[in-house]
């Protein structure tokens, strides 16, 4: 039986600004499994951004608890925060976030310099992952030679390498054209077919339904 690889357990979240408080997530409650792909739907001010930041080990919950491979979030030091993002979660972003004048092969091997890994493995593992995600014969080609469906697979290869516990993808479909979402969110269906667990931020319903489960979100909540 899969085991959670995310619980949040009556999780809220206020900002202030001066003496304002804004609550952007109030009582939220989720749990995701080993190997499920999961699809977080709101609109703009719903609070699946602030969800998507804190599930990432970016910000921490005003209350509530966030358990991340069994880990409690809200406890950890700031190094083992960055230990764990850089270990347990791969991100892909909807801005891509890739250095520019650098090959997509260098992009992808950043995670792992920055934990150290060898030259050789380095490179042996950022080339078996872009492989995986079709751009083999793209490798040495940096973001401005590669279209907005290619650059996006260079971040979902960045985002597998270290192989992570879970991928964490926000919007990764709203820079690029319908065709090549479809294909992006081909490869993340793949991906899940094959044990990965994703959990994914969209506004877009049909990007939604390639998920196996939706959770919806508005103005902070979970809407049953």
């Amino acid at each position: 039986m899969s085991k959670p690889i995310i619980s949040v357990n009556h999780l809220s979240k206020v900002y202030k600004t001066g003496d304002i408080e804004v609550k952007a997530l109030s009582d939220v409650s989720i749990q995701i499994n080993e190997g499920e792909f999961v699809a977080i739907m709101g609109s703009s001010g719903s609070g699946k951004s602030t969800l998507m930041h804190i599930m990432g080990a970016l910000d921490k919950p005003t209350s509530g608890s966030y358990l991340l491979v069994g880990h409690n979030v809200e406890s950890l030091s700031d190094d083992e925060l960055a230990e764990i993002r850089n270990k347990k979660i791969g991100f892909v972003f909807q801005a891509f976030n890739l250095l520019a004048r650098t090959s997509a092969i260098d992009n992808v091997k950043l995670p792992m310099d920055y934990a150290g890994y060898p030259d050789n493995e380095q490179e042996q593992r950022a080339k078996q992952v872009l492989q995986m995600v079709g751009l083999a014969d793209r490798m040495d080609h940096s973001p401005n030679e590669l279209s907005g469906g290619q650059q996006q697979r260079v971040a979902i290869a960045r985002a597998l390498v270290m192989k992570p516990a879970i991928i964490l993808a926000d919007e990764p479909t709203g820079n690029i054209a319908s065709v090549q979402a479809e294909e992006i969110m081909d490869i993340f269906q793949k991906l899940n077919d094959d044990g990965h667990t994703i959990v994914m931020i969209t506004h877009e319903e049909d990007i939604a339904e390639h998920a196996k489960r939706i959770i919806h979100l508005f103005d902070g909540k979970i809407k049953i």
